[in-house]
């Protein structure tokens, strides 16, 4: 097998919560007492083209709260967005851990609204760990389509097999695999740590 000189990982459910899941959504609701199904049904119609970069927060803030008056305000609502993103401190040491021995190329593969994104890179001062972010709202692509990781492999310039891509939806691993990438199905730490070990990567 070649020797793996790459690690992409995906952030959301992998490094950190999700940025902006259905859970987050349930709790802004009651939060600040949405019409949840309304709410719901704007953000599926609205969210595909933010999270692909091809609408902005405030775009999405207007399709999906902001259509008609409300007694918060939109810096409220994006305070609550964001605080939303936490930290998973055993993974996290793990990629600090193969970031430091110097042997990787390390990059994030990963669905994100452009200002989530840009928030969480600086919060959890993401660039200490990563060299390369293929996100969603920078490429105009999205996990599970084939693209965003054909674009990773190519801008990279990194054979698939040499490179592995850990991702906690399984669906996300089917194409990285199927251009023959080696993949990790991410459910904890130490079943991370073990899997990386199993493909020859010491942490």
């Amino acid at each position: 097998m070649p020797e793996i000189n790459t690690i992409f990982f995906d952030l959301g459910g992998v490094i950190l919560t999700n940025g902006w899941d259905r859970d987050s959504r349930r709790q802004a609701a009651q939060a600040f007492q949405l019409d949840w199904e309304d709410f719901q049904d704007r953000h599926d119609l609205a969210f595909p083209a933010f999270d692909a970069g091809l609408s902005t927060l405030n775009q999405y803030l207007d399709r999906t709260l902001f259509y008609r008056p409300r007694s918060f305000t939109r810096e409220e609502f994006t305070a609550f967005m964001f605080a939303q993103s936490k930290e998973y401190p055993e993974t996290r040491a793990i990629l600090s851990a193969l970031a430091r021995t110097g042997k990787y190329l390390i990059g994030a593969i990963n669905n994100e609204p452009l200002e989530l994104n840009q928030y969480r890179i600086e919060a959890f001062q993401l660039r200490q760990d990563f060299q390369v972010f293929f996100s969603s709202c920078y490429l105009n692509a999205r996990k599970p389509e084939e693209t965003i990781y054909r674009i990773a492999l190519q801008v990279t310039q990194r054979a698939p097999e040499s490179c592995v891509f850990i991702d906690d939806r399984a669906l996300n691993l089917e194409n990285p695999r199927r251009l023959g990438m080696n993949v990790i199905h991410h459910q904890n730490a130490p079943q991370l740590r073990q899997d990386l070990q199993s493909l020859g990567i010491a942490v």
